[in-house]
């Protein structure tokens, strides 16, 4: 079952120097601490003068989709999902 969230989140990343990328490794979220294994679809999205950075990412039987606000730093869960589809 997929749910829309829109929570703010702790968000470990990781900088990987030879692709000059950063990316997101865990999350904390409800006290729960998710290890990113997969990176889906990546892509910025500009809302007024902010740049976004969305994540879809997996932990194999999560899905997750994070938002990272380039002005503040600030990460939001806006989406969850079980892959499980009613």
């Amino acid at each position: 079952m997929q749910e829309r969230i829109h929570e703010d989140v702790s968000v470990i990343t990781v900088y990987d120097h030879t692709k000059r990328r950063v990316l997101p490794w865990r999350l904390k979220w409800h006290g729960r601490t998710y290890t990113i294994t997969q990176i889906g679809l990546h892509y910025t999205l500009s809302e007024g003068s902010t740049l976004y950075h969305l994540f879809s990412v997996s932990d194999g039987s999560m899905f997750f989709r994070l938002k990272l606000n380039t002005q503040t730093l600030h990460w939001r869960l806006e989406e969850v999902s079980d892959g499980n589809v009613l």
